[in-house]
């Protein structure tokens, strides 16, 4: 079983690498048949670390994160459930809004899944109507 510091550790080192744009080190803490899911992405789910660089390389080009605060964190055995308040910009858009290069405030939803010392799974949720809503000034 993977302790909550274990766990606290490991989404730490993930979304660490994120900001820091480094997108290899971002699923560095990953196992090789990692499941990584950002629900309503184009490619749906993916399966390992190389198809989920892939995805933190797109996103690292259009997203500058600049905070990912922990509002609740739900635990359970291997798995833990985290909201986010994140922080950043989309200077070239986001779902066809036009980029600007000021900060955007928005809602994700993480579920990572563990195993052996490394994350197993990682399921996203975001509040896209608000990221879109904040651009537009809708």
């Amino acid at each position: 079983m993977t302790s909550q510091a274990e766990m606290d550790r490991l989404i730490e080192q993930h979304l660490d690498a994120e900001k820091a744009g480094d997108s290899a080190a971002t699923v560095a803490m990953y196992t090789d048949d990692v499941e990584h899911d950002v629900v309503g992405w184009p490619t749906g789910p993916v399966t390992g670390p190389g198809a989920a660089k892939n995805f933190y390389d797109q996103l690292i080009a259009a997203f500058v994160n600049e905070d990912m605060t922990a509002t609740r964190t739900l635990y359970g055995e291997n798995f833990c459930v985290v909201e986010h308040r994140a922080t950043g910009r989309f200077p070239n858009g986001f779902l066809g809004a036009p980029g600007r290069d000021e900060s955007v405030v928005f809602r994700m939803l993480h579920v990572f899944e563990f195993r052996d010392g490394a994350i197993s799974r990682e399921n996203v949720w975001l509040d896209g109507g608000a990221i879109v809503a904040q651009l537009t000034g809708a």
